[in-house]
């Protein structure tokens, strides 16, 4: 059988047509080496490829030689020399669907101790950020305790009072002057227009409102007040009395609560992936407590400058400058980070943004809220546990900040002890949230709930039994170099270092776990219950139980042992429905685990399944191309080894037939 071939293109071969036999393949399942192939797997994209990878090897194809089969070593010259290499295109994982994956094929982002360059242009800058507002917070929130318990005409009985008709109405008037603001005014006027009064007024107060503190407090009306009312009304009285001290204590409350709370937190939720998120937050948490670290030991400073002046000079007025000018200071480094982010980083096409959806919350009323409460015994507990623990906080802290103030009358010097009490709680609770996890997962949900309440308890009883049963203790104590107010401030400070960085560290997490295992319902109607009714009652709980006390009894000081046995009632029962819902939680968390685990399963057998479809369909695809180019690497060497071909087969035909000739002869 004869054809003719002619071609046209670039490759083209000579213009006459050449004549050549043509020979069919012997079989189907002989794999003809191609040159095409190769350049096939390299020219393929990763994503066409799918999770298909291709490697070159020598096929182990028995190959005809030329002895055996002349014809087809001249058709194919490279068949019988050196073997030829041919790509293998094998199937490995396939990329999902949604894409994750896809950097590892496409081009790798630039990285610095394991983190994408553009995650640490947002990251780093925040958590700068959040250090200087914490750092400052330290120092408002030590300072605004010297203020109003340390002046003169005022005591720590002050502070339930300034908490429950001062701080609580100026809270909340500022929220609903926010919400306007926010529906007026961008995201970036908004956060300079709340942050720099708080800058101003710090600043303002250290400089102006302090050194005219006597001309500006109305000291005789407020002796006036007293003398009719009683020294019941201590308290209310000294609100008006220091009236700048208070302002200056609810800016501070507020700075935690607005600023952090707010504004941080609403800046880095806008910027910020969900992964980001879940990977940088609790390092953020571990930040925080560094900050209060070095910031303790700032207010140990400040407040130790007194011991290098003369006599006459107002020792607490240069500390106090020194400290607000930090303040101030850090203020506009926060500000300027914020402008740098917005400016630099926000602004940026080529990093992520963050896609996340405001959650609504269901707004329950109070009816609603207590029916929720009530119709279920588990949220009952776990209310019960976010009450006990405000009111218990409470009654402590003020108390032992009244006997603070005994040993520690100096303004002074009472800020230096509280700056090593911060340095403290920053110290442990860094430490226990490093062990959280560890106590979580070693000895499960109910002990780690139960060991904030046992360690109010245990040290609790020692607080209060060195102020009620001091006496028959001080030859004791006295042995140790201590009296018995000294070693009642001193446990007081440990309940309060040991209580908070055991709440921040494994109450806060076990609370937040226990809505895990709810229904979905349940989850939501729950939460939003415990946030409208048990977080204000615990808060406001403690200083209402603590005002009832001091206007029927006269004075904290009388208050203390019937506070220490509402104490002791209410961590009892903190305990109880810590044990309760831990009975509750732990079979209904083996089975959220045991559901989770069968929705991983099905996902990874839906996963498997899917790349197995297709793989199968990008191998049939592969192979389909393969087989196209090796046909034409065919066409391409027959075309190529036409004419020699034909040449050498006419030779032969020649000789043939000389032979044939002579025989005949």
């Amino acid at each position: 059988m004869e054809r003719v071939i002619s071609t046209r293109g670039l490759l083209s071969l000579p213009p006459k047509p050449q004549v050549r036999p043509y020979l069919p393949l012997h079989t189907l399942r002989i794999r003809f080496p191609s040159a095409a192939a190769p350049a096939l797997c390299a020219r393929a994209p990763a994503s066409a490829l799918h999770g298909l990878s291709c490697r070159e090897r020598t096929p182990s194809i028995a190959r005809p030689t030329a002895s055996r089969d002349p014809e087809r070593s001249l058709l194919y010259p490279g068949i019988s020399g050196k073997q030829r290499k041919v790509p293998i295109f094998r199937a490995s994982a396939a990329i999902p669907a949604d894409g994750a994956g896809s950097a590892e094929l496409g081009e790798k982002k630039p990285k610095f101790l394991g983190v994408e360059i553009t995650t640490l242009k947002k990251i780093v800058p925040l958590g700068i950020m959040f250090f200087c507002i914490l750092f400052n917070y330290t120092i408002l929130r030590d300072t605004k305790d010297v203020l109003v318990v340390t002046a003169k005409g005022s005591s720590a009985e002050i502070i339930p009072f300034l908490k429950t008709w001062v701080n609580l109405p100026m809270a909340v008037g500022f929220m609903l002057l926010y919400t306007k603001l926010s529906n007026v005014l961008s995201k970036e006027a908004l956060f300079y227009t709340v942050i720099l009064p708080f800058i101003a007024f710090f600043g303002a107060f250290a400089f102006v409102m302090y050194p005219l503190r006597d001309a500006i407090h109305p000291t005789a009306l407020s002796d006036k007040l007293l003398a009719a009312l009683g020294p019941s009304f201590l308290g209310p009285v000294a609100i008006l009395r220091i009236w700048s001290f208070c302002l200056f204590y609810v800016m501070a409350e507020l700075w935690g609560s607005v600023v952090i709370s707010v504004l941080f937190w609403g800046f880095a939720n806008q910027i910020t992936t969900v992964e980001e998120a879940k990977e940088f937050y609790p390092l953020f948490g571990l930040g925080a407590n560094i900050a209060l670290i070095f910031s303790g030991r700032t207010v140990k400073y400040f407040s130790n400058l007194r011991k290098n002046l003369g006599p006459g000079v107002d020792g607490w007025a240069i500390s106090l400058k020194g400290m607000m000018s930090i303040v101030v200071l850090l203020g506009f480094g926060i500000c300027a980070i914020y402008w740098g982010v917005n400016t630099f980083v926000v602004n940026d096409p080529s990093l992520p943004r963050s896609d996340r959806k405001k959650k609504e919350k269901p707004k329950l009323g109070m009816n609603e809220s207590l029916k929720v409460l009530l119709s279920s015994r588990y949220v009952r507990d776990l209310a019960t546990l976010v009450v006990a623990y405000g009111i218990s906080i409470n009654l402590v802290e003020v108390t032992w900040k009244s006997k603070l103030k005994a040993q520690f009358p100096s303004p002074n010097e009472y800020s230096s002890f509280m700056g090593d009490f911060s340095t403290a709680t920053g110290i442990a609770t860094f430490t226990m949230m490093l062990l959280g996890r560890l106590i979580l997962r070693k000895f499960g949900w109910g002990v780690a709930a139960m060991i904030t309440p046992t360690v109010l308890l245990l040290t609790g009883v020692g607080f209060f039994s060195l102020l009620l049963f001091g006496e028959p203790l001080a030859p004791l104590l006295g042995s140790l170099g201590m009296t018995p107010l000294l070693a009642a401030v001193y446990v007081g400070a440990l309940q309060n270092i040991f209580s908070k960085s055991a709440k921040y560290s494994l109450f806060d997490p076990c609370k937040e776990m226990a809505y895990i295992p709810l229904d979905e319902e349940m989850k939501v109607k729950g939460k939003a219950a415990i946030d409208v009714v048990c977080n204000p009652l615990g808060k406001s709980g403690g200083a209402l139980i603590q005002q009832f006390m001091i206007l029927t009894f006269g004075s904290l000081a009388n208050s203390t042992p019937y506070l220490g046995g509402i104490l002791l009632v209410i961590v009892l029962a903190w305990l109880g429905a810590a044990r309760s819902l831990d009975s509750q939680f732990s079979p209904l968390a083996k089975k959220e685990l045991e559901k989770e685990k069968m929705r991983k399963e099905k996902a990874n057998e839906s996963l498997i399944a899917a790349a197995r479809e297709d793989t199968d369909g990008l191998v049939a695809e592969v192979k389909l191309r393969e087989n196209d180019s090796l046909h034409e690497s065919i066409a391409s060497e027959d075309s190529t080894n036409g004419s020699p071909l034909k040449e050498k087969l006419a030779s032969e035909s020649e000789s043939s037939s000389e032979t044939s000739t002579g025989r005949s002869q």
